[in-house]
């Protein structure tokens, strides 16, 4: 029998021995660490590299900067990150917990039951998987047979983004985009260019579309964080690299501001 590993990852030290006395319940779940803030789970899941994660997104403690970027954080570093499974008190990040791809959503305490549906979508995406995966290796085998060529597996191209309007399509790549800033019901983005273009689309619906590096600082404001030069916590302003353009941050999204501190803290960082 297949044997999951796990970590948790929660700021409440009681809930984190909840989750874990239920998932002992199953022989199929293998206990690996947990952690109670960010940067303590990333390294965690970094190390062990589990199968699963159970995260906690609305801390009770903010400074764990547990949130859903959290996921987007494991995406530099894996090219298939492990299976994550929420677990908070409310439903109310449910439908923004899909847009991350997160495999299920659980409220808190972890009941038996839901667990137990959790362990079975996990054997039936694990038995599919490995059916895809045997057909694709007969096919690559095949191809490679007959024209002697050897097909590269798993490459992800780079997000293309189009804006469409009245047939006129604008293709973009998203890695050329600095931010996204609102107007009413429409957006402005601003590529590393200089050039602005207006999509007809609202900066919740960008929001809601993409993931890391792209993280919401205002309610104005979606910006791209490979682009940020400078962070000014005091202004409450962050800088666009090669431009003079100043973003301002909200406090209701200083939280993201933090967590993109600690993103830049985390790679390779030398700090003077």
């Amino acid at each position: 029998m297949k044997k999951y590993s796990y970590i948790i990852i929660d700021d409440v030290a009681e809930s984190i021995l909840k989750t874990k006395t239920t998932a002992s319940g199953f022989s199929e779940l293998s206990f690996k660490a947990s952690a109670s803030n960010f940067q303590e789970g990333l390294e965690l899941v970094l190390e062990h590299k589990p199968d699963l994660v159970f995260l906690e997104i609305e801390p009770e403690n903010v400074s764990s900067h547990l949130s859903l970027t959290f996921i987007s954080e494991l995406h530099r570093f894996f090219q298939e990150i492990p299976k994550i499974i929420i677990t908070t008190n409310t439903k109310e990040k449910a439908f923004d917990a899909i847009q991350y791809g997160v495999f299920d959503y659980l409220l808190k305490p972890v009941a038996n039951i839901d667990l137990l549906k959790a362990v079975l979508k996990l054997k039936k995406a694990n038995f599919e998987a490995k059916i895809v995966g045997s057909i694709e290796e007969q096919t690559s085998i095949v191809i490679d047979n007959i024209n002697n060529v050897t097909i590269p597996q798993n490459i992800q191209k780079p997000l293309t983004i189009c804006i469409k309007s009245y047939g006129d399509y604008r293709y973009l790549n998203a890695e050329d985009i600095c931010y996204f800033q609102a107007d009413n019901n429409s957006t402005d983005i601003y590529l590393n260019t200089g050039e602005m273009i207006t999509a007809f689309k609202t900066l919740k619906h960008f929001e809601s579309v993409l993931t890391y590096p792209f993280i919401r600082i205002h309610n104005s404001y979606v910006i791209n964080r490979n682009y940020i030069s400078r962070i000014h916590s005091g202004n409450s302003i962050c800088y666009i690299k090669n431009s003079a353009k100043k973003i301002p941050f909200s406090k209701t999204y200083r939280a993201n501001v933090e967590q993109i501190i600690a993103d830049f803290a985390a790679g390779n960082y030398l700090e003077v």
